[in-house]
């Protein structure tokens, strides 16, 4: 039996709303053709899929899972799922499945039929589990009387607030939003993750017992004086939400934004704060980058009626199949993606970048020009962009710039504390996630640099459990990932 995806729902539909883009499928049928894959995976000697060094970051036991899936005890299979991972309805949704390229099956896919559909499989527990009720909350057995601050509400600071709760801890989560959930409230589109989805796990911790507190920026409406007076140590999950800039001549004219700049405010709209003031309606939409944040923008570009999209990468097209010589099984392979987005339509170019931004005399963006490039390194490793061939110019009424993201913002936070950023833009910390102001721990992207989903959240378990040692002197939380761990395909 080959890998059989789950099926989507038709594009002229999915994009007349703003719904997740696969079909809602009966749940016996659903877990019919489930079963089926979580079959594909019982013979598999040695399984790779769950290694931290190149599967699985949270070390998810996912053969174990898939025989109990296997054999229709669901109930264990979320109970198994849930004890590696906070938020498998998150994770499968929106993580890329390195698990998948680590999968036994990937190495001959011709004649294997390609990997085990693990994340479908993941999601599919986790959604049976809430549809049944096996979800519910977990409050600590214990109270130790200990208070802890958890900054960011982001997937790494959820992780870690609720693994804290459930050890005995009061847990109070600051978020300077006015809704909780972070990049996965404001950052991801509604059509990849529905935020009622979100709002269900948030009311668990609720009822768990951990504190939350919205609109209030540390540093700003709170000082770091008086948060470390409230609580005995803290958790700093803010993430990495400084975007990389380009500027190329033109920048400054009206209709260039970063990708977030358009991000946020159409997952505002879904939350009915009123109409995007950044639509793509009508425009010519040019996106630099080729990476998810674009595909997220392409999407939302979409929805919103752009009369067309382009998508501009400097790089070369990767190969529609693994090349052994680039990148090894059962590391991430690099290979051309496509997601549900890019089938919505819009065009890809590769091998280009742009030149500068061309204005009409009301100083709005109205074109762009772009030449072909060559990528190369230079002797310090360093990536050089070099044009080659002429310039030609193509419509463009709206740019979004979504070329990643440079670490940490800068805050007062960060001042107060007397933190610095290393050189990746991140914060450093030891061994035990401590960084150099005591009893202050770092997890997430704040500590990794902009990352996947599935790594916030083995950051955030791990940050637990060296905050509860921290407080108690020993912890039987599980740490699923050590400071500096990255996956085999990084190194």
């Amino acid at each position: 039996m080959p890998k059989i995806d789950a099926a989507k729902r038709p594009v002229d539909e999915r994009v007349g709303d703003w719904r997740e883009v696969y079909e809602r499928q009966d749940p016996n049928e659903r877990r019919g053709e489930v079963s089926q894959q979580a079959r594909r995976c019982m013979d598999c000697g040695i399984p790779f899929c769950h290694s931290g060094s190149a599967g699985c970051p949270l070390g998810n036991l996912i053969p174990e899972w898939n025989d109990l899936v296997r054999r229709g005890r669901w109930d264990a299979a979320s109970d198994r799922l849930h004890a590696t991972n906070n938020f498998p309805e998150f994770t499968g949704r929106l993580c890329p499945a390195p698990c998948e390229a680590a999968c036994v099956l990937s190495i001959a896919e011709d004649q294997t039929g390609g990997s085990v559909t693990i994340k479908r499989i993941e999601q599919t527990i986790a959604d049976q589990a809430w549809l049944s009720g096996t979800v519910e909350p977990q409050p600590g057995a214990i109270r130790t009387g200990k208070s802890v601050a958890v900054v960011g509400s982001g997937p790494a600071g959820l992780a870690a607030a609720q693994q804290l709760t459930r050890a005995g801890h009061d847990v109070t989560v600051y978020e300077r939003d006015d809704r909780l959930g972070g990049l996965l409230r404001y950052g991801i589109p509604e059509y990849k993750l529905e935020k009622s989805t979100l709002n269900q796990r948030l009311a668990q911790m609720r009822a768990e017992g951990t504190r939350f507190v919205t609109e209030c920026e540390v540093g700003v409406d709170l000082t770091v004086e008086q948060l470390r007076n409230r609580h005995e140590a803290v958790v700093l999950a803010v993430g990495a939400l400084r975007a990389r800039d380009n500027d190329v001549p033109g920048r400054d004219l009206a209709g260039v934004h970063l990708a977030m700049d358009h991000l946020v405010p159409a997952n505002r709209e879904c939350e009915g704060d009123g109409a995007s003031p950044v639509s793509a309606a009508g425009k010519h939409v040019v996106i630099i980058g080729g990476g998810d944040t674009g595909a997220d923008c392409l999407g939302t570009a979409h929805r919103q009626g752009a009369a067309s999209v382009t998508q501009l990468d400097y790089n070369p097209e990767p190969p529609e199949s693994r090349d052994e010589s680039l990148s090894p099984w059962p590391t991430w392979p690099l290979v051309l993606r496509t997601s549900p987005a890019h089938a919505e339509g819009g065009a890809r170019r590769y091998e280009v970048a742009v030149q500068r931004f061309v204005g009409d005399d009301k100083g709005h963006v109205r074109a762009m020009e772009i030449a072909e490039v060559r990528v190369t390194r230079d002797a310090d490793g360093r990536r050089q962009i070099t044009p080659v061939g002429e310039s030609l110019q193509i419509p463009c009424d709206m740019a979004l710039l979504a070329i990643g993201f440079e670490g940490v913002e800068h805050m007062a936070l960060l001042d107060e504390l007397g933190l610095q950023l290393n050189r990746r833009g991140a914060l450093s910390c030891g061994s035990d996630w401590q960084t150099d102001a005591p009893g202050v721990f770092v997890c997430g992207d704040a500590h990794r640099g902009a990352s996947l989903v599935v790594w916030a959240i083995a950051e955030g378990r791990s940050a637990a459990h060296a905050v509860d040692a921290y407080l108690m002197g020993e912890s039987d939380l599980p740490a699923p990932v050590r400071p500096g761990a990255l996956p085999l395909a990084a190194v």
